[in-house]
């Protein structure tokens, strides 16, 4: 897929209905990628380029790839388990399986949990691992060996626990780590990994896992040690009235004010969930550029509450799109979670809500927002990077809906995904992903499952039956 030999790779998407998500809507237009760069869009036939890929759009709509901001690969391997939990209930059942995961079942799980994103239009994930049991592996190398294979762009964040049972925390003692080797470990994924490059697949973020799992000290030196680097800071918030309540028992503040008070606010911080907030709340992640993952189908399956979108986009707040890990959020797919979000909004504030194109907006650009890739990602125009979802909205069925925006967001089913590009590169075409086998990442799924349910019996955190009721 080039040009003149040695020249820049061309590629041209034609006669498709683009929304841009910045920018008006073109019905019927192309979009001109020179190598991993958009350089020009508009309405009308694509230019005459010898030498160029011509991708044909008719029928389709294109949008800016969707971009994932909140989730735990590991937890594909655990799906379907402790199904009528809370959140804290969930935590505590589940924490004693996963303290049982290695590298392998953590690798597997990745690419299948990566491979589900692409196929629902993602090409960029952030994922959050926190847990890190003693003598099994590299996990942090695992999940990035996967995405590399599959050739999306990911936000790792080297997530930690130091507060265990025995220190008034909710996990095992045997999956948190020290406070000196947290920071330690940090510093080294971040000095070995990080991309800070204009087109980079790969940067690190740093991310204690919730306040009531991290000690005040952990979270204070964490933030100091991701602003040394130049990094970005990411953990769990107001995500239940549980967790409220927790934080006024043991220190006497509210999620919000807590995080102020440890220096977690500001434009290099997104929280996942963030609930729970107050008025005051809002306004002060609108004032600091503080973002938020909105998780719909999470908040929903944990009974967790339904999070104030519409009013922090209302007064101004960031807020992006995360599916969560797949433990609280069973196969759900990026695409998705645009509509449950709207739908969710619709059922708290009434039918204006949320619109779609908000949905669209939410998924794309609020997410390249949370990760600090705005100038980058999140919008289809010329310099950022040509990460592209072309949907097929003129099916038999679909064909009687005639705005491809709504065909993509109402819908319970996905449209077909026709073509994925991640810097002009293709990673899925006709709903099937070319970079790696999906029937392999789909087995290996299955695979890490098993292994990981076995590996916690052998080793006596529990029985599998334990976690199914």
């Amino acid at each position: 897929m080039s040009g003149s030999p040695g020249g820049p790779r061309t590629v041209l998407i034609e006669n498709a209905y683009i929304a841009p998500v910045a920018g008006p809507e073109i019905p019927s237009g192309f979009v001109h990628i020179e190598d991993d760069k958009i350089v020009a869009l508009g309405a009308g036939p694509a230019p005459a380029i010898p030498g160029a890929t011509r991708i044909d759009g008719t029928g389709c709509l294109a949008t800016p790839g969707l971009v994932n901001t909140h989730h735990h690969l590991y937890q594909w391997a655990s799906q379907g388990l402790a199904q009528d939990a809370t959140l804290f209930e969930w935590l505590v059942a589940l924490y004693q399986v996963w303290a049982a995961m290695d590298a392998e079942v953590v690798r597997d799980a990745a690419g299948a949990g990566l491979g589900f994103l692409a196929l629902s239009g993602c090409t960029t994930s952030s994922d959050h691992h926190y847990v890190f049991p003693k003598g099994r592996g590299d996990l942090f190398a695992a999940e990035i060996e996967a995405a590399r294979e599959l050739g999306i762009r990911f936000h790792p964040v080297r997530g930690s626990m130091d507060r265990g049972q025995s220190r008034g925390g909710l996990p095992p003692d045997v999956v948190v780590e020290k406070h000196e080797e947290i920071l330690a470990e940090s510093a080294t994924a971040v000095d070995t990994y990080h991309d800070a490059s204009f087109s980079s697949k790969l940067r690190v973020a740093i991310g204690p896992c919730s306040p009531f799992s991290v000690s005040a000290e952990l979270m204070v030196e964490a933030a100091e040690l991701a602003r040394t680097k130049g990094v970005r800071l990411h953990t769990h918030l107001a995500e239940t009235l549980d967790e409220e309540e927790h934080l006024l028992a043991q220190v006497g503040m509210r999620p919000v004010d807590y995080m102020e008070k440890l220096g977690w606010l500001g434009p290099d911080v997104w929280f996942a969930h963030a609930v729970h907030l107050s008025d005051a709340d809002i306004d002060v992640f609108a004032q600091t550029g503080t973002g938020s993952a909105h998780c719909p189908s999470s908040n929903g399956r944990l009974g967790a509450g339904i999070a104030r979108v519409s009013e922090m986009l209302a007064r101004g707040a960031i807020v992006g799109l995360g599916v969560d890990g797949n433990a609280s959020s069973e196969l759900t797919t990026l695409s998705g979670e645009m509509r449950q979000a709207m739908l969710f909004q619709r059922a708290r504030y009434g039918p204006t809500a949320l619109t779609a194109r908000q949905a669209l907006e939410m998924a794309t650009l609020g997410g390249a927002k949370n990760l600090g890739r705005d100038a980058e990602l999140g919008t289809l125009e010329p310099g950022k990077l040509a990460d592209i979802a072309l949907w097929r909205t003129d099916g038999a069925f679909a064909s009687a809906i005639t705005d491809p925006v709504a065909t993509l967001v109402f819908a319970t089913a996905q449209p077909p995904l026709a073509r994925l590009l991640v810097g002009g590169e293709t990673i899925v075409e006709d709903d099937e992903l070319r970079t790696v086998s999906q029937d392999a990442l789909g087995r290996a799924g299955g695979r890490a499952h098993r292994r990981l349910l076995r590996l916690a019996e052998e080793q006596g955190f529990t029985a599998a039956k334990e976690v199914h009721s």
